[in-house]
């Protein structure tokens, strides 16, 4: 367990841990219903049925769209970038230098987080 934790809220929690297991190339830690997490190594990333939350917070409004943008900075990122389609997701914008100095490329998750995954 990490002392910080990331919940995205997904519409169907199996197919959002399937979209992360794949495209991270990671096996979650936990793996319950209500909650998927997996260790991105001093960061938890939980996926958590958005309905479930509605039901503890029922002032929560999820909205639709881009609600969150999950930064990564990987070793792999051509692979991870390479398997967001096949597992659900649209590349957004390919792996490319930024003007702050970070060769970044942009994806969507199923649920409409946008995931950016940056060279270390």
């Amino acid at each position: 367990m990490n002392a910080t934790e990331v919940i995205l809220y997904v519409a169907d929690q199996r197919r959002a841990a399937r979209f992360y297991a794949t495209v991270l190339g990671l096996e979650p830690t936990l793996d319950v219903p209500g909650m998927t997490e997996f260790d991105l190594g001093g960061v938890t990333l939980g996926l958590m049925p958005g309905g479930d939350m509605v039901d503890l917070v029922p002032a929560i409004d999820l909205g639709s769209g881009q609600r969150c943008e999950l930064y990564l900075r990987r070793r792999d990122v051509e692979h991870v970038l390479g398997r967001v389609p096949a597992a659900g997701g649209r590349v957004l914008a390919p792996l490319a230098p930024r003007s702050w100095g970070e060769n970044v490329g942009y994806a969507l998750d199923p649920d409409g987080h946008v995931l950016a995954v940056a060279a270390l």
